[in-house]
């Protein structure tokens, strides 16, 4: 199984906050997930990131891709 770590959406219509979560890449963008592990809000002033290092750590161990934007935002 190929994992992923990336954003899935959440919130309402033109308010959204995303979920940080480990999933399968063959799965829907706000598909079922393997674990949540932060959260990330744009809308907010300054721009709200919590995301645990050490799971992050872990499942980039075992070998989950980050997408883009979760390299971007937890840089790195």
């Amino acid at each position: 199984m190929a994992t992923v770590i990336r954003l899935t959406r959440m919130g309402r219509t033109k308010k959204p906050f995303y979920r940080i979560v480990v999933t399968d890449s063959r799965k829907k963008r706000d598909g079922g997930w393997i674990e949540s592990i932060g959260y990330y809000n744009p809308m907010v002033e300054p721009k709200a990131l919590k995301f645990d290092a050490e799971r992050l750590a872990y499942w980039t161990g075992v070998g989950a891709k980050m997408s883009d934007k979760v390299f971007h935002i937890t840089k790195g």
